[in-house]
């Protein structure tokens, strides 16, 4: 459970891996989807969501994802989770089966198999029996021989990276966990229910991709929103265990509209013990989508250094760029000298 436990936050360095039991912050889970099209800036939009009253939506639990909703007699087999890059959807899987597997959540589940769409991508030319796939991603699993016989979760992340056919209309039906065939047929038959229909099967994209599963295959749609405004300052206050720094952190990003919304996606918040770049202040305006990140993290790190007023300068590869304002809609950069 190493893999599940030590992860990279952020946009960490190389090495530098954390406990996730240390920074995990529940994020806010919806039954559902907003199906809003994106026409509006990434910082409206993500404001727009996070505004969005409680009521409206069914909260969701991790721990909960495979459980009846109010209302249902029997849970989903097979459920999609959305949610915009850096949300959290990659970390959910791995506090999912993190808990699980400490025997913290779940304890009706026999076994977790998470994959990865980036993992079974390089199995494209290969061919695999459901057991063999197993077998080759868990050696511990050999020994099992009846999978029907135990409640088993399949978890595949990053529907988006895939590159598989996922001919759901073409593919043959396969039903023999035995008998060998395309990885890309394997999980066909295995998401529609053909292969192995008494396992629960999880998966993760980004809204985009989700139409690469057919609807009738999916029993429920989440989607992850990213951290509430409370869920944010704990975050932070697990991040900063200095209590008066992790106020003022706290209290200098809200002074920014553009940062505090932000901060709603797990990547951004991260940021700060994650990337080394060169700037003095926290911007008053954000950068753009590609650089905000590295702006708004090496701004707080040399927080405790440098209580001096806003900079918007953010030293990059290709010299000295400050926002041209990307709140007004436009995502343009302009050169200022240092």
């Amino acid at each position: 459970m190493q893999k599940f436990r030590r992860v990279f936050e952020g946009i960490a360095k190389a090495g530098q891996s954390t406990d996730l039991n240390d920074f995990y912050t529940e994020l806010f889970i919806t039954e559902g989807v907003s199906g809003e099209v994106n026409k509006e800036h990434e910082v409206s939009l993500i404001e727009t969501a996070s505004r969005k009253p409680a009521k409206e939506e069914t909260p969701i639990k991790l721990e909960d994802i495979f459980k009846p909703l109010s209302g249902q007699d029997q849970p989903s087999r097979t459920i999609m989770t959305t949610g915009v890059a850096g949300i959290g959807k990659t970390i959910l899987t791995h506090k999912f089966t993190l808990d699980w597997a400490e025997g913290k959540a779940n304890h009706d589940i026999h076994f977790t198999l998470p994959f990865t769409f980036r993992e079974l991508n390089l199995l494209k030319e290969k061919e695999f029996s459901l057991m063999e796939l197993l077998h080759h991603f868990f050696i511990q699993t050999k020994g099992i021989r009846r999978y029907d016989l135990f409640k088993v979760v399949f978890i595949l992340d990053g529907l988006d990276e895939c590159r598989l056919p996922l001919d759901f209309q073409k593919n043959p039906i396969w039903t023999d966990v035995t008998k060998s065939t395309s990885v890309d047929i394997l999980l066909t038959n295995l998401i529609r229910g053909d292969l192995l229909p008494s396992a629960r099967i999880w998966i993760t994209t980004r809204p985009a991709a989700a139409n690469q599963i057919p609807a009738e295959c999916v029993g429920m749609v989440t989607e992850v929103r990213g951290f509430t405004d409370p869920q944010k300052e704990k975050y932070f206050r697990k991040r900063f265990r200095e209590e008066p720094l992790a106020s003022r952190i706290i209290s200098h990003i809200k002074t920014s509209r553009s940062l505090h919304i932000m901060c709603h996606i797990p990547t951004l918040t991260a940021a700060p013990r994650s990337v080394g770049a060169d700037c003095r202040a926290l911007p008053s305006r954000c950068c753009s989508w590609l650089d905000a990140d590295r702006c708004f993290a090496a701004e707080l790190r040399n927080f405790r250094q440098d209580d001096n007023a806003y900079s918007a300068r953010c030293f990059t590869g290709t010299g000295v760029l400050c926002p041209a304002g990307p709140e007004d809609g436009t995502s343009a950069w302009a050169a200022e000298s240092p």
